[in-house]
Parts: structure tokens; sequence; C-alpha cells
């Protein structure tokens, strides 16, 4: 049975992941390593890589971080080996250290306007009976 396009079917929380585990690391583990001149490598799923905001790539030999993105691809059965599901390179993007981790750590807020109008439509639809003259009004 196939429940994936169902409700609630459980999913990855890859914002999650960017801002528990991969920006603590970045920072700790990447600071040390950056100060020591050294460079690094990060391993990411495509669906993962895809989620982070779009990263400045750098030529090779300029490059502190080399990311790795992977993603399971099909093989199908040859002589030699049965079909099955390989982990396979599917790209990289080489960065510099700290345009990398800024681009990642810097939110891109969205219109005021825009959140306050949702904000509201969101109360309205909890409220028995919709306001006719409570809005939410400006934070300042």
């Amino acid at each position: 049975m196939d429940w994936s396009r169902e409700p609630n079917y459980p999913r990855p929380d890859y914002l999650s992941s960017s801002r528990k585990r991969l920006v603590p690391q970045l920072v700790y583990k990447g600071g040390i390593l950056h100060s020591w001149g050294k460079r690094m490598a990060v391993a990411l799923s495509r669906s993962f890589f895809a989620t982070l905001p779009a990263l400045q790539p750098v030529p090779k030999h300029q490059a502190d971080i080399a990311w790795l993105i992977y993603d399971l691809q099909y093989h199908v059965e040859n002589d030699h080996e049965p079909e099955r599901y390989c982990l396979t390179r599917v790209e990289e993007v080489f960065t510099q250290f700290e345009p990398a981790l800024l681009t990642i750590t810097s939110p891109l807020p969205g219109n005021m306007g825009d959140f306050i109008q949702l904000l509201q439509v969101k109360l309205d639809e909890h409220l028995e009976t919709p306001p006719t003259n409570q809005i939410l009004g400006s934070p300042f």
C-alpha cells in the first residue's frame, strides 16, 4: 500500500534539520576547520539541498566547502547486478565558507502585510462569529 499521498503522511522536516543540525555543525565544526584554513565537505540528500537557499557557487580551487549532493537512483538489472536503488552522487557545489553560512542563516522575510492578513484569516476561522470590527492592528 502506498500511503505517501494521504493526509498526515510523515515527511522529512528539512527546515528543522537545517536550523537544528546543519547550521550548528557548520558554525562550530566548520568554524574550527575554517580558522585552520582547512576545506570541508558536506554530504546531503538532493531533497534536503533543494530546501536550502541558493548558495553562491565558486570555482573548485576557491572553495572552502564542497557540497556533495546524493540521491537514491534506481538501477535496472543487468548481467552482473540485480535491480536495486543505489546511493549516487548527483551533483557537487563549491562555495566559500562565510558567504554560504550567512546565506543559510539569514531569514528571507516576506511582506509583513501578507503575514498579518494570513493571521487574520486564521483568527477568523477559529472564531464562532467572524468579527465585524476586530482586525489585527499595527504591531507598533
